[in-house]
């Protein structure tokens, strides 16, 4: 099994036999930008700064957004801070130790206000805030390896259902098979439901009839990941460059699809076809520069679907070729100006009829690969300065508003 790990918030293209992870700023003036669409708008209302020189995510936030969780790749720590930007708690678990997750292989997230739970090849890692262990989950099978493209915010997730916890995160089973093979669009499901108490999981979602998924071509693991979210005994999933919102009440045995939307997404592409028999197996691949729904959020009585509307797979190539024949620098420019002219933004559905109400774009000056979001408020982290070499980081809050 290959073991692929980058940050999608490099600017230099790596790996691109594997993977093309990547994200550009934009203009850093955020603080006086408000963005309207769709009788819909963004309004800064708060920001929180934090010392940090590395090379930090924005992993989480609590259920009340009281606080903000923090994933550092150089010094491999996870930092808690208040609203105010004042330090909770910070750990690293590098070390070769029984309470170590190893390979991460999704960003961590809250477990109430008080808990950190870490996705690792290891198992599942459940950690106070600074960073002594609680409880560990195994896995439902014994891993090989993983591959994982971090994106803001999508991380995983913990709910409360009748007065016990669980975890929701994405199901790396590999169900004795491989894309190349039809036995793995018939095996496949999307999503782990794990229950804390007892550490037992149940895969749940698998590619319904008339998706994308079972039309006998074969698919990598960011064409397929899920996005999900659970809001009042429903669970909302779109499986990732599939343009669909399903929604799923959950029954004693398994998950009962309710209602299928299409999306509509402006300039939103379509998958790159792929024959099975290119597919090797134990071969794990990424790739961010196509299209994919990459996250769903609740905020107030709205949904919000955040969408990557992909790259022209054709300048993609060409900018692949010319880094494989060593113009490095020649690639990282094109793929960044490539970036700049994705369409990056999320839909806003009515809860309650779900129907769509609104389509905006990110804000100048925030990371665009993907935001946080808790009560009426949404959460960015501030996009690097491409002058100078920051020593914070900073998270912005903005109010959604419907004028």
């Amino acid at each position: 099994m290959i073991e692929f790990k980058t940050s999608i918030f490099k600017r230099t293209p790596l790996l691109f036999l594997l993977a093309t992870l990547f994200a550009c700023g934009g203009n850093p003036n955020v603080e006086e930008v408000s963005q309207t669409e769709n009788s819909f708008e963004l309004v800064l209302t708060d920001s929180l700064d934090y010392q940090l020189l590395g090379d930090p995510i924005f992993a989480d936030v609590s259920s009340d957004g009281s606080q903000v969780l923090i994933y550092d790749y150089a010094s491999s720590e996870l930092i808690t801070l208040d609203e105010n930007g004042n330090l909770l708690g910070k750990f690293s678990k590098t070390e070769d130790t029984p309470d170590a997750y190893g390979f991460m292989m999704e960003l961590p997230g809250f477990l109430g206000n008080d808990r950190v739970v870490v996705s690792g090849l290891r198992g599942i890692f459940i950690y106070n805030l600074e960073g002594n262990l609680i409880s560990k989950i195994d896995h439902p099978e014994d891993l090989g390896g993983a591959i994982f493209m971090p994106i803001t915010g999508k991380s995983i997730e913990s709910i409360s259902l009748d007065g016990n916890e669980f975890l929701i995160a994405k199901s790396v089973r590999s169900r004795n098979t491989f894309p190349g093979e039809q036995a793995f669009y018939d095996r496949y499901r999307a999503i782990e439901w794990i229950d804390i108490k007892t550490g037992k999981s149940k895969d749940i979602i698998p590619f319904e009839e008339g998706s994308i998924f079972k039309n006998g071509k074969g698919y990598i693991e960011s064409d397929y990941t899920p996005a999900y979210e659970w809001i009042s005994n429903r669970l909302y999933v779109s499986l990732g460059g599939e343009p669909k919102l399903r929604v799923y009440t959950l029954t004693t045995d398994e998950p009962l699809l309710d209602t299928t939307i299409n999306l509509s997404i402006p300039d939103f592409r379509e998958l790159p076809i792929r024959e099975r028999n290119e597919f090797a197996e134990g071969s794990l691949t990424v790739d961010g520069s196509t299209p994919a729904i990459r996250n769903i959020h609740q905020v107030g009585n709205f949904i919000l679907v955040h969408y990557y509307a992909g790259m022209d797979p054709e300048k993609t190539k060409e900018a692949e070729e010319l880094w494989m024949s060593g113009n490095e620098e020649e690639a990282g420019q094109l793929f960044e100006k490539l970036e700049k002219e994705v369409r990056k933004g999320f839909l806003i559905f009515d809860l309650k009829t779900l129907k769509q109400l609104g389509d905006i774009t990110f804000p100048s000056g925030v990371e665009t690969g993907g935001f946080l979001a808790a009560g009426d408020f949404l959460w960015f982290q501030k996009a690097p300065s491409e002058e100078i070499e920051e020593d914070f980081v900073r998270i912005y809050k903005f109010k959604l508003n419907q004028p």
